[in-house]
């Protein structure tokens, strides 16, 4: 089980990731694009991914990953963090901020992970 607070803190990790209350909901964002969100008091967060990756997590576990409300169409995933794994909440989070920070600091974040895993 994750807690959102362990969400939200995998999000503010990233780099230049700022929370925002929305919609009265908390955004996490990236040089004020929303890349995931959700409730504190909630059981589950969206995060922002491709259409295909969409269909890929609705097929592998549908127990855990659903369409999102709304933007679902878009490819973004509700997931419930009563089931999740820790692991795949880290790397789906990553991958949703990936998909909306820069391409430029996309690239120095790969290159600093990179450096960190080759030394």
């Amino acid at each position: 089980m994750v807690t959102f607070d362990e969400f939200r803190a995998l999000a503010l990790a990233l780099p230049e990731a700022a929370q925002e209350p929305t919609w009265e909901i908390e955004t996490l964002r990236v040089r004020h694009k929303i890349f995931a969100m959700g409730a504190p008091e909630g059981d589950s967060v969206t995060v922002k991914a491709t259409p295909a990756d969409q269909a890929e997590l609705l097929a592998a576990e549908p127990e855990v990953f659903s369409s999102a409300r709304y933007v679902g169409r878009h490819g973004w995933v509700s997931v419930r963090l009563d089931l999740v794994d820790p692991e795949e909440l880290r790397d789906l989070v990553t991958e949703a901020w990936r998909l909306t920070a820069p391409k430029r600091m996309v690239r120095e974040f790969d290159a600093a992970a990179d450096a960190r895993t080759n030394h």
